[in-house]
């Protein structure tokens, strides 16, 4: 089996795709942190290779890319320069409630959870304590919920 491996040390591994290939689904990281977004981009497009990616890496980039690419998954660090995470999810969702946000920090506070809930992230992960199977899980239960008429 292989081993459990932190958010920020993901193994890339061909082909491991276990669910339904998740054709069209559009997901966009919003993270400054280029080497992690570098490694996240990895993973996802290593396992999921028919998805559609895009990245930003701040607050005016993050909604520029929702309004013009659409996606339906958005991984969302909490501190960004510009305006934070929280406060870009809360702007998401205003104009796109059914867009899932998943909410990423290297602090993994209870009341930064109680936050990103409050602003409407679907789900929180902590960067150090995250797998790359439970990036797998989440990216595969998304997938079999969707389809491409879902959103526009």
């Amino acid at each position: 089996m292989s081993e459990k491996r932190k958010l920020g040390d993901f193994s890339v591994e061909k082909g491991s795709m276990s669910g339904k290939e998740c054709v069209s689904f559009k997901v966009m990281l919003v993270e400054d942190d280029e080497g992690f977004r570098r490694s996240l981009s990895g993973l996802l497009k290593s396992r999921f290779p028919s998805i559609l990616l895009v990245e930003a890496s701040d607050d005016a980039e993050a909604m520029e890319k929702v309004e013009s690419f659409l996606p339906q998954l958005i991984f969302m660090d909490i501190k960004l320069p510009g305006q934070n995470g929280l406060e870009v999810t809360r702007r998401i969702k205003a104009l796109h409630p059914d867009m899932h946000v998943v909410m990423l920090t290297s602090y993994d506070f209870p009341e930064y959870r109680e936050a990103a809930r409050a602003c409407g992230a679907y789900n929180f992960l902590s960067k150090g304590s995250s797998t790359a199977e439970e990036i797998q899980d989440l990216m595969e239960g998304l997938c079999a919920k969707w389809t491409p008429s879902s959103m526009q």
